[in-house]
């Protein structure tokens, strides 16, 4: 993907190459290029260059994904920076193993499932990460890196991994567990060793607004309950 191209309404169309062919109308490949442009139906449309979150929209989907709006929780409560070394397990499609790419140093992404890890190592190739080492491991068997900064777990049974995690980290450590259900949380939570500081669980909402002329209010759909995020730290 080289360009997005925006409605005045917030439409959002991809372009890789050739003509583009929309609802609104066709617009010729020569004539798509960075700024403002119109359909051959005359709908004004305005062009940017594709950037990461463009691209990561239109990745590949395998298993649920964890959303911007709990990904943003962790990078703000975690005190990872571009020196940071962080663990992601499960990778799943490799969403989350992405977005933490871009602020630190080095991700290593864990995924056991054999159809997720080739998943998420093509989306890794399409989005041109290099600072991320796939392997097809399981942190409740063996976790091999440490003097870790963050570990992340969107796993099933997370207090499963605590002995592993509490070898791979450094004193001071994050981990990062995304819960969708309560009753993990309190497993979780219940399972914590005295080498682990719980700093608290947490969950956002999130509602998007139109805002056009005098239409003012609340979108109809809202991003309810997606997970519970628990931070620990290790001692």
């Amino acid at each position: 993907m080289k360009k997005v191209l925006y409605t005045k309404k917030g439409e959002k169309f991809y372009w890789e190459k050739g003509d583009l062919h929309t609802k609104h109308g066709m617009v010729k490949e020569k004539d798509i290029k960075k700024g403002k442009i119109k359909t051959h139906m005359g709908t004004n449309l305005k062009v940017l260059k594709a950037e990461f979150l463009d691209k990561l929209e239109k990745v590949k989907r395998g298993p649920a994904v964890m959303l911007s709006k709990d990904i943003g929780l962790i990078l703000a409560n975690t005190n990872i920076n571009k020196n940071s070394i962080v663990l992601d397990a499960g990778a799943g499609s490799g969403i989350l193993s992405a977005y933490l790419s871009r602020f630190v140093k080095k991700v290593y992404s864990y995924e056991r499932n054999p159809e997720f890890f080739k998943l998420a190592k093509i989306n890794f190739k399409k989005l041109g990460l290099k600072n991320i080492e796939l392997r097809n491991g399981d942190v409740y068997e063996e976790i091999n890196e440490d003097k870790i900064n963050l570990i992340t777990l969107d796993l099933l049974e997370p207090w499963r991994v605590l002995k592993n995690a509490r070898r791979a980290l450094r004193s001071g450590g994050y981990l990062a567990v995304y819960s969708p259900n309560v009753t993990q949380v309190s497993k979780f939570v219940k399972e914590l060793t005295d080498d682990f500081v719980f700093v608290k669980t947490i969950e956002v909402i999130e509602r998007e607004w139109f805002v056009e002329d005098l239409r003012l209010r609340p979108k109809g759909k809202m991003l309810g309950h997606t997970g519970f995020l628990t931070f620990v730290r290790k001692i």
